[in-house]
């Protein structure tokens, strides 16, 4: 018999145990002695954390859904050689999780802008709509004036704090783009993607809020280089491939005005992993990092010689906000989740639910739960699941171990409701024995044909650790995500009760020796 060493006990429970996993698992003593360790565990969380939140972090897997939660659990488990089910994510170790509604305010099932503009400004909004209140029209460029709210990032900026943003997607796509800029349309990313009557009426496009709304972000890290620069102009990775060409009409250059305008500040700017790796944090105040003319690749293809990962581009991140003693707000999206799952490729989107977890876990390592509150959770879910009675360790990416009784063909145990997978041959649903359906790039068969998967309208997990993380229980709407973290940082909305408890504290002690000082100085006279 093989000796095993369960990964997923705690690990204070120092159980080594001499059985097969399925051989263990038929002792109850197995499942009562890890029961009573996790009781004691949430036993403790009965003192609950009330410190201020020096730092505070949100991790956004964009399209990361409770099935894909679960799936990423699986396939993490199964790339360490484990079953799966019994892993543990870091998210499923923070000690409180809630449920977030998702719907936007003309939407049951959610858009990135609308679900984006309500976990960073703190107001539910339209689909299609960023940083703008439910009052503004989707494309139309006169109903934003009056109408912008500000966000939890701009919050933080102006408490003192450093902050930065982090994504697999363009830096200036739904979900960053909510934490700086006010626009009528997710897909103004650049003039040249605007309506001339918008640019002409005076509307911004995303890219150069990126850069004009909120002075000196600190760090920003991702993809959408194309956006940045004068329409062709060609790109200095991709230089002889037109799709990659710049694509303002306005013609400015918005790297070379934000090295202009921070070249005393011990700013720079990087466009693949060497730059990035290369640098110092301890010297550097300002991080540009652009490392694709559009979206960062998948990380199961990612070039690992010019692309960062997640993970590398949060180390850094992290290393350079944590040196402002009044700590930092730093967004953080595992953005490509949701691409992978609109193209019905689930096997990608798994790995780069996988390759969050791995920076929220580096995360953890770089900072302390006394001082950082750290959230994860998605803003919608997918049309995405898994099923048909599979087996204990049955690869996530498998068949059902039975065949269809109405068709006798096999399927796979991931399946969409809708999207590009669906295929009919000879009248028929597709046979997939003889495809890859284990490859990278293989799309899931779906109910209903459509050429990109949609969204799905169930509640999210919100996961939360560090201060006043208790406050984020039961089912809440998405844009009390912000509140809670504000609360805890003593920023925004929210600074009364920070002077009521640690200010009138702070008073009370000072008071002794305020008193003394004033009897020294009686003396004196």
């Amino acid at each position: 018999m093989a000796s095993f060493l369960l990964a997923s006990f705690p690990p204070h429970l120092k159980l080594k145990v001499y059985l097969h996993v399925a051989d263990q698992e038929k002792d109850p003593l197995f499942w009562n002695t890890w029961a009573q360790s996790t009781l004691k565990n949430a036993l403790t969380l009965q003192k609950l954390n009330q410190n201020t939140a020096k730092n505070l972090i949100l991790f956004l897997g964009d399209g990361m859904g409770i099935p894909t939660v679960t799936a990423a659990r699986i396939l993490k488990g199964q790339l360490s050689r484990q079953s799966g089910e019994e892993t543990q994510l870091e998210m499923d170790n923070f000690p409180f999780v809630a449920l977030s509604k998702t719907y936007n305010t003309n939407a049951q099932v959610a858009d990135s802008a609308g679900t984006a503009t309500a976990f960073l400004c703190g107001v539910k909004a339209n689909e299609g709509t960023v940083g703008v209140s439910a009052a503004a029209v989707r494309s139309q460029c006169n109903t934003t004036q009056g109408n912008e709210v500000t966000s939890i990032l701009r919050w933080a900026k102006e408490a003192g704090k450093s902050v930065g943003i982090v994504t697999t997607t363009r830096v200036n796509h739904a979900t960053p783009s909510a934490a700086y800029a006010h626009c009528v349309d997710r897909e103004w990313y650049s003039d040249g993607e605007m309506p001339a009557e918008a640019v002409q009426a005076g509307c911004k496009d995303i890219a150069r809020q990126l850069f004009e709304n909120i002075p000196n972000i600190d760090v920003i890290m991702g993809g959408g280089r194309k956006y940045m620069f004068p329409k062709n102009q060609s790109d200095v990775e991709y230089p002889g491939e037109k799709k990659h060409f710049g694509t303002r009409i306005d013609r400015r250059n918005l790297v070379e005005e934000w090295n202009n305008r921070m070249k005393n500040k011990n700013a720079h700017y990087v466009w693949n992993k060497k730059e990035l790796l290369s640098l110092n944090p301890n010297s550097v105040d300002y991080l540009l990092g652009l490392f694709e003319p559009g979206d960062l690749p998948y990380d199961l293809e990612r070039n690992n010689e010019t692309d960062p990962s997640l993970t590398e581009m949060v180390e850094v991140a992290i290393k350079i906000l944590k040196k402002n003693p009044s700590g930092f707000y730093l967004l953080v999206e595992g953005g490509r989740i949701d691409h992978g799952h609109h193209d019905g490729k689930a096997k990608q989107a798994l790995h780069e639910a996988v390759e969050m977890d791995r920076a929220i876990g580096h995360a953890g390592l770089m900072t302390s739960i006394y001082d950082t509150m750290t959230v994860v959770t998605a803003d919608h879910s997918h049309m995405f699941n898994f099923g048909g009675y599979t087996p204990r360790g049955n690869t996530i990416f498998g068949l059902a171990p039975m065949l269809s009784d109405v068709d006798q063909k096999p399927f796979t145990a991931i399946l969409y409701g809708n999207g590009p997978g669906f295929k009919v041959v000879n009248g028929l649903r597709e046979n997939i024995s003889t495809l890859g359906y284990e490859e990278n790039n293989y799309k899931a068969q779906s109910s209903v044909p459509l050429n990109m998967e949609t969204h799905g309208g169930e509640d999210v997990a919100v996961f939360a650790k560090g201060p006043m993380a208790h406050l984020l229980h039961g089912v809440h709407e998405q844009n009390y995500i912000p509140h809670v973290m504000a609360y805890a940082a003593c920023i925004g909305q929210n600074r009364d009760h920070c002077m009521s408890s640690s200010g009138a504290s702070s008073l009370s002690a000072a008071l002794p020796s305020l008193t003394a000082l004033l009897k020294l100085i009686h003396l004196l006279c």
